[in-house]
């Protein structure tokens, strides 16, 4: 018997998921799933050959969400392969998040982990954020300063990561133990409709 001890254990699976390529949210399935990634078929995918190539030459970092398995995240398409009417697709786990307390399931859209610089009005000044997660409906940021605001407030802000202006609600507050601040932030009204790059991926 031909054993490869090199190759991590996988899975036999037939669960269902969603992947983001090519600004489309495509439904898979997971055919079998390692500790290092996964297998997934791709069916009536309706594309030429050329246009999905073409899709992966931009990026082969695309994002995941397997809600069954409480998996969500950036994999890397490392193989593709054509078959008569579905693709089979080989992904390696990159930025993928096993959620424990089944947050997936109450979440209404996905959360994308994001580190980007922006900017955001609070008390009368621009200040520096970074932001943790970005999803279509809001951002969560950290400030390296406490700073109090109350939920509710309505501001402004900046995200030149995606191209996006325009007013904020602060749905939470909270101060980190390094003395920073953490806040969930609401899109309330922006020019931009459409946020390129980041699945709804929604329940």
């Amino acid at each position: 018997m031909n054993l490869d001890l090199n190759r991590p254990y996988r899975k036999k699976l037939m669960s269902k998921g969603l992947i983001y390529m090519g600004g489309e949210e495509q439904e898979i399935t997971i055919k079998d799933l390692s500790i290092t990634g996964a297998l997934a078929e791709l069916k009536s995918f309706g594309r030429e050959a050329k246009d999905i190539f073409n899709m992966l030459s931009e990026s082969t970092l695309i994002d995941l969400y397997l809600p069954e398995m409480r998996l969500a995240g950036e994999v890397e398409v490392v193989e593709v392969d054509m078959h008569e009417d579905y693709l089979s697709i080989s992904l390696e786990f990159r930025n993928v998040t096993h959620d424990v307390d089944n947050q997936l399931y109450k979440r209404k859209v996905y959360r994308k982990n994001m580190v980007a610089p922006g900017k955001i009005l609070l008390n009368g000044e621009y200040r520096d954020f970074t932001t943790v997660n970005v999803s279509v409906d809001g951002l969560m940021i950290k400030l390296d300063e406490s700073i109090d605001v109350k939920p509710g407030e309505v501001t402004i802000f900046e995200f030149e990561r995606l191209g996006l202006d325009g007013e904020i609600k602060v749905v939470w507050i909270e101060h980190s133990a390094d003395a920073g601040t953490l806040m969930g932030l609401q899109y309330v009204h922006m020019e931009k409709t459409e946020i390129k790059g980041i699945p709804r991926f929604a329940r």
